[in-house]
């Protein structure tokens, strides 16, 4: 008799019947482990089933944001996932080439890396930036989540699904024994990708177009340092005006470890047949981006993918919800896919935790669709226009020999290469995509204050910190002289945090008061000296945007929920009344 790893015996499991559990997940990919992982790191029991027999097999997704990062500080994964990266100083050099061997066009600092933009990244949050493919992040996320208490079923397919007032009946098949069972939950997550079958299922909504463009991916190994190592990037363009690159106009190559596993991303035509590749096609098409048959090339896999551009508009329907592709599918410019995913989940889980621990109404997940749709629409937006925007740079790529010339028309072209560069900026350092989200719903209690944006310099580029109620808690290091942590340290996603100042500290009984009376897991935090921390650099002084006697309220999630400008007469009312509000409660 079988015995699995948690202790069940082979003929105790059900091969008929209902499997029942608070959220069924469906799709193992970084949108679905981090829904999982959050949920069972609060304690929320959860499943999470993939058809496939384990985690991803190429390496697809790679540069994890700081917005990212934040999250996996938050659950303490952020030391794991550094550890199987390519860090941020590692990242930057992005290269533009007639062939990785050949001539060099030009180069652009990217994701922070220039001395121009560092600082910016280095002051919005305690964690930077890095580069891990998705077949290192998927196990890391799994192996957490399971650990924690998530149950997870691989080659395990959904089929069908039917909700009902008080839960969701899910049918599912064991691919490896061909017998299908049942799981009941009270929530079903769609973590099925780009072409989601739960998400059709339940009647989520789209607006947009799939396949717009065809892409096809060419995996290898080769020993590339020579050529690369003294200009360490992720991404090394390919531009070649009399070569065969590709029906985009360009061939990327894309590194995946430094410097021995790489990516090709070659287009197609796609009304076109879609191109036929074997071996011996993918090492053509290596050659031609790294310009030498010197280098012994181990060809791993190729496959044909499909470019979309398309945002989900109804995120939820009852008890079923979209997270990560199945809501927003875009090409990989901007970098803006997993890390999405990644924020969905985050944004959620602590709702649904929340919902099921009775602290909040179930109005309260309708914030889902208000907060995450417009997030949806600008990546999708924000990413596609910069693949767009590599048509111009193709057009100043035409006749590029003409800039080595001492003429006006080399002189002009010099000048059209720096501009076409410099527009990459949009691609590859929009910081304030990455981080500026602003979110506006029931579960925000709006003080009129606007999205944060800083005068005379680009939202999109650039990021604002901000506690207007809807933007993120700024970062800012505090402590004393033992330790130094981050504000966003002091607020876990398992609570809602209310920091206020020495000025204000009345604020904190009363508000651990009104939590406890409505059940709301919460903690105060007043900053100021001789109180837990103190403003160290004088840097929260700077970013609160209230006096010392106000107070911040911040979601489980890293957005501020309220904020007060002064003391209140009766602070134990005011903070109840929030909860109240953000927590559909009233």
């Amino acid at each position: 008799m079988a015995v699995f790893d948690d202790g069940i015996a082979a003929t105790e499991l059900p091969t008929h019947g209902i499997v029942e559990t608070d959220v069924l997940i469906v799709g193992s990919g970084p949108a679905g482990s981090s829904m999982a992982l959050a949920l069972a790191t609060y304690g929320v029991p959860n499943i999470m089933i993939t058809k496939y027999r384990w985690t991803a097999n190429t390496p697809r997704a790679h540069i994890t944001n700081q917005r990212a990062m934040e999250m996996f500080r938050d659950l303490g994964i952020e030391e794991e996932v550094n550890a199987d990266a390519t860090p941020h100083h590692m990242i930057g050099d992005t290269v533009f080439c007639e062939s990785i061997a050949g001539e060099e066009y030009g180069r652009i600092l990217t994701w922070g890396t220039s001395p121009a933009r560092h600082a910016d990244y280095e002051a919005a949050s305690p964690t930077l930036n890095c580069d891990i493919p998705q077949t290192y992040l998927e196990p890391i996320l799994l192996r957490n989540a399971t650990m924690r208490g998530t149950q997870t079923r691989f080659s395990t397919e959904y089929l069908d699904h039917v909700q009902d007032a008080d839960g969701v009946t899910t049918t599912v098949l064991d691919r490896i024994t061909g017998q299908q069972y049942r799981i009941r939950s009270k929530y079903l997550i769609a973590g099925d990708g780009a072409r989601t079958k739960v998400g059709v299922d339940a009647g989520l909504e789209w607006e947009g177009r799939m396949d717009i463009a065809g892409s096809m991916n060419i995996t290898f190994k080769a020993d590339l340092e020579a050529l690369v190592g003294h200009r360490p990037s992720v991404l090394y363009w390919v531009v070649n005006e009399g070569g065969n690159v590709g029906g985009i106009g360009a061939g990327l190559v894309r590194m995946v470890r430094p410097w021995d596993e790489w990516l090709i991303v070659w287009g197609y035509d796609i009304t076109q047949p879609p191109p036929r590749l074997d071996d011996a096609a993918a090492l053509e098409i290596i050659y031609e981006l790294l310009g030498t048959r010197d280098i012994e090339v181990e060809i791993q896999g190729y496959s044909l993918w499909g470019v979309n551009e398309m945002w989900g508009t109804k995120l939820s329907n009852g008890r079923v919800f979209g997270i990560g592709d199945a809501i927003h599918r875009h090409p990989p410019s901007n970098g803006l896919g997993s890390n999405t995913s990644v924020q969905d989940s985050y944004n959620l889980a602590w709702k649904l935790a929340a919902v099921l621990g009775g602290y909040a109404g179930p109005a309260l997940l309708d914030t889902f669709t208000a907060e995450r749709a417009p997030v949806a629409k600008q990546i999708v937006q924000r990413a596609n226009k910069s693949s767009r925007e590599f048509g111009g740079f193709f057009e100043v790529m035409s006749g590029i020999d003409e800039r080595k010339r001492n003429t006006p028309a080399g002189a002009a072209k010099r000048q059209a290469l720096a501009e076409a560069m410099e527009l990459k900026n949009y691609e590859f350092n929009a910081h304030g995509v990455e981080l500026g989200q602003f979110y506006t719903s029931s579960a925000v209690i709006s003080d009129g204050s606007p999205k944060p944006s800083t005068p005379g310099r680009d939202p999109e580029l650039y990021y604002t910190p901000s506690t207007a109620p809807g933007a993120p808690l700024p970062h800012a290091w505090v402590g004393d002289e033992h330790r130094k942590v981050s504000t966003l340290d002091l607020a876990p996603s398992t609570r809602f945090t209310l920091f206020t100042g020495i000025a204000g500290e009345a604020w904190a009984p009363a508000a651990e008061a009104a939590a406890a009376r409505l059940g709301v897991p919460l903690g105060a935090v007043v900053i100021g000296p001789g109180r837990e921390v103190t403003d160290l650099y004088f840097d929260w002084e700077r970013l609160r945007g209230i006096p010392e006697d106000g107070a911040i309220l911040v979601r489980p999630d890293k957005i501020v929920a309220w904020r007060a400008t002064s003391l209140a007469e009766d602070p134990e009312a005011a903070v109840a009344d929030a909860l109240r509000q953000v927590l559909s409660l009233a």
